[in-house]
């Protein structure tokens, strides 16, 4: 993913617990594994370390990701790699690579995943979970006021969402192993927030960072203001000021 910014931790852990639930539902779909370390790739600031080093007592648990600020937080990890998860190549076959949200920052998939599959040991598993959000008012409204406001640094035409159905990842890597793959839709709730729409706190430590790197700040502040009205349509707000956001994500198991 090109960015201008670290990511803000802060910000990102404000939601741990929704972040969470999708990795905790992925690392259920893994079963034995064969000798070696498990990688958590992309790892952030540890969300689930804790579940994995749970679930693998024995095994050297692993933290890998790009970003200084994350992996500065991340605890209980053996080791702690910064590296960029495109070109990253472990010291050894891990019996587990495990990435969680993390997979939609980068392209062609076609190549990525191929590869990734091919750092296992013999019987490994590769388990991975993305979001597919892309055609909701959450992510559609982002790409629709960017264009709109700023032409001249925002063009969507021709644009295809980063991330595939459920189905074509099991099209893909077949021929590489056993594959399960499968998604959900989360109806999270949203707490209130003092400014602006619950969804836009929600967005405003991803999806809407590539957008926010390239404004000034008036600016930002102008595109925010026509984001949250949008989403006040789209997600009306509860009583208490609340808001529930539906929220797709896909998954996919390959044991090798």
């Amino acid at each position: 993913m090109s960015q201008t910014t670290d990511w803000n931790p802060g910000a990102y852990a404000r939601f741990r617990g929704l972040r969470l639930r999708p990795a905790l539902d992925l690392l259920a779909q893994v079963g034995d594994l064969p000798e070696g370390a498990v990688v958590d790739l992309g790892c952030g600031d540890g969300a689930a370390a804790a579940a994995l080093a749970t679930r693998f007592p024995a095994r050297p648990l692993i933290g890998v990701d790009a970003s200084p600020a994350m992996l500065e937080r991340a605890t209980g990890y053996r080791a702690k790699v910064l590296a960029d998860i495109a070109v990253w190549q472990p010291e050894a076959p891990p019996a587990l690579i495990f990435s969680n949200a993390v997979l939609q920052w980068l392209p062609d998939h076609a190549r990525l995943l191929p590869r990734l599959a091919g750092l296992l040991a013999p019987g490994g598993v590769l388990a991975v979970q993305m979001p597919r959000q892309y055609g909701a008012p959450s992510h559609r409204f982002l790409r629709d006021i960017a264009q709109a406001q700023f032409p001249d640094r925002f063009d969507f035409h021709g644009w295809q969402a980063p991330v595939m159905p459920a189905a074509d990842y099991w099209q893909m890597l077949a021929p590489l192993g056993r594959v399960t793959a499968w998604e959900s839709e989360y109806v999270q709730r949203l707490d209130p927030v003092d400014a602006g729409h619950p969804v836009r706190a929600f967005t405003g430590s991803t999806a809407m960072r590539p957008f926010l790197d390239k404004l000034t700040g008036p600016e930002a502040a102008s595109f925010c203001a026509a984001y949250d009205a949008a989403l006040g349509a789209a997600y009306p707000l509860l009583p208490d000021g609340a808001a529930l956001m539906p929220f797709r994500r896909v998954f996919f198991v390959l044991e090798v």
